[in-house]
């Protein structure tokens, strides 16, 4: 299956999410929560389990137009996909000298149902999707 569509559901719709496949180094951290910046494409992935995790996110498409993950069938049961237009994808970014020269990581997007509030963090087997991807508008 493709994870992608054309228009990202709203934040809102997924206020506490469920990570049946925690974010890599953080197997403990199960519960997060979106955080929308306003008049932003930056999200924070903030974590409930400890309130000291958190991650900046963005929507893949606006830097990326033509990114399309293809995740395996076992993600799809695991987060109980049924359509495409359940799915959200986001990329953890990474801006440690500021947005000028901020990256995303295309290998490991977060792809969340937001009908069933279950995510995961996917790693994709094709190695093309680089884990420093720098951003482009």
């Amino acid at each position: 299956m493709t994870a992608t569509t054309t228009e990202a559901p709203a934040v809102e719709t997924v206020p506490t999410l469920e990570m049946v496949q925690p974010i890599l180094g953080f197997p403990a951290a199960r519960h997060f929560t979106i955080v929308d910046h306003h008049d932003s494409l930056l999200r924070t992935l903030q974590c409930l389990d400890d309130t000291d995790l958190r991650f900046l996110v963005v929507p893949p498409n606006v830097f990326y137009p033509d990114y399309a993950p293809v995740v395996s069938d076992q993600v799809v049961e695991d987060l109980e996909i049924t359509a495409a237009s359940d799915v959200l994808l986001l990329v953890l970014l990474s801006a440690p000298d500021g947005l000028a020269t901020a990256t995303v990581n295309l290998r490991a997007p977060l792809v969340i149902n937001v009908r069933t509030r279950r995510a995961a963090q996917v790693v994709l087997e094709d190695q093309d999707h680089p884990l420093a991807a720098p951003l482009q508008s």
